[in-house]
């Protein structure tokens, strides 16, 4: 069996504190940002998320600590280092001048010769497919098509690091959609590490290989998509985190690395982890993995967890429609228009929703927790 090849760390900051106005703005102790990977920034407007992407990209002066590019610390102004990244924004930023020439704006910093613009420059408006706009005035494109000029002359630079700063909050779905699926297929074709700063969990989940969630000026959590979204770190995190059923509970019964927890209602959720008999926990389930049923009893279901409820609420989301449904306790669900349709949900209408006690991510909480 081989061992699991570690990715080389291509930047790292340690002890970094930024301030404003004599208010900590910043206080991260380490964050390291993998060769080849993206990793997103999420969390709450103000958090900080712009201001740790200005500081990683050497635009932003931090107060204290280091900040290290492929092992040497960055220094003189980071001038050096800023020729090996790149930047994109929520807002273009573009020249009065054509798309071609806005591309090639990178390229001509870095003292490229014309003829090598000239044959460097068409591949990448294909890749983000403005070719056709090459001779357009940047005065007269679509958001959609600035976005992609922005981007293109991002990528053309070849950057070890490329930045996005919520570059696709400002576009309509339609459009977001579409540039997030070509934004995630050159991050891939060209391996180019990315940090992308972003509040749409769908956008991050899309992109990222890693996501930190920043909260308060400080790192929350950080790790792989499945772990941050699956295994929150805490309460606020797990809200962030698309997680929208967080029981808080007791431990009443404690078996073989499974245990029962009493929650609001007098219901017990029964789930797996390591705790002891009354250890104060919060449960917490994402709303996809709940089951509904017009059935008292699911047929042919392996959950531990079955609860008989009364929909309280039906939301449309997009491709899926949010249930609320009230078990004695608010429990949350998932479900497809078709299943909406062929189950018969509506509100007000009696159900079965079941989860799996693997399904249950715990979090072990200090103080006692009244039920």
């Amino acid at each position: 069996m081989s061992a699991t090849i570690q990715p080389e760390i291509l930047l790292k900051l340690e002890d970094l504190l930024v301030r404003r106005g004599g208010v900590t703005v910043l206080d991260i102790s380490r964050l390291e940002v993998f060769q080849g990977q993206v990793l997103s920034l999420i969390g709450p407007n103000g958090a900080g998320k712009s201001t740790l992407m200005l500081t990683l990209a050497g635009l932003l002066k931090p107060s204290r600590g280091a900040i290290f590019f492929q092992g040497e610390r960055i220094a003189d102004g980071g001038f050096a280092y800023r020729r090996h990244i790149a930047m994109v924004f929520q807002e273009p930023l573009l020249f009065d001048a054509t798309v071609f020439e806005n591309v090639a704006t990178g390229l001509k910093i870095r003292g490229m010769s014309r003829g090598d613009i000239v044959r460097a420059v068409p591949g990448y408006l294909e890749r983000f497919g403005i070719g056709h706009l090459a001779k357009r005035s940047a005065r007269k494109l679509s958001g959609g098509e600035a976005q992609r000029t922005s981007l293109a002359r991002a990528f053309v630079t070849k950057p070890e690091i490329v930045f996005l700063d919520e570059p696709f909050s400002a576009l309509d779905p339609p459009t977001r959609e579409a540039l997030t699926n070509d934004l995630e297929r050159i991050l891939r074709e060209t391996h180019t590490t990315a940090i992308a700063s972003t509040h749409d969990q769908t956008e991050a989940l899309r992109l990222a290989d890693r996501i930190a969630v920043v909260i308060g000026g400080k790192i929350a959590q950080i790790g792989p998509v499945a772990e941050v979204m699956n295994r929150p770190a805490d309460e606020f995190v797990a809200s962030f985190v698309g997680v929208e059923t967080v029981l808080p509970g007791r431990v009443v019964r404690v078996s073989a690395g499974a245990f029962a927890a009493a929650v609001a209602g007098g219901r017990e959720v029964e789930a797996v982890g390591q705790v002891e008999p009354g250890d104060a926990v919060l449960c917490c389930v994402r709303p996809e993995q709940v089951t509904l049923s017009p059935n008292p009893t699911p047929p042919g279901s392996s959950a531990r967890n079955v609860f008989a409820g009364t929909i309280r609420q039906i939301t449309p989301l997009g491709l899926f429609q949010r249930i609320r449904v009230d078990c004695g306790f608010e429990l949350v669900a998932y479900v497809t228009r078709q299943s909406l349709e062929e189950l018969g949900l509506t509100e007000g209408k009696p159900v079965s929703a079941s989860f799996k006690a693997t399904a249950v991510h715990v979090i072990r909480r200090k103080e006692p927790l009244p039920l």
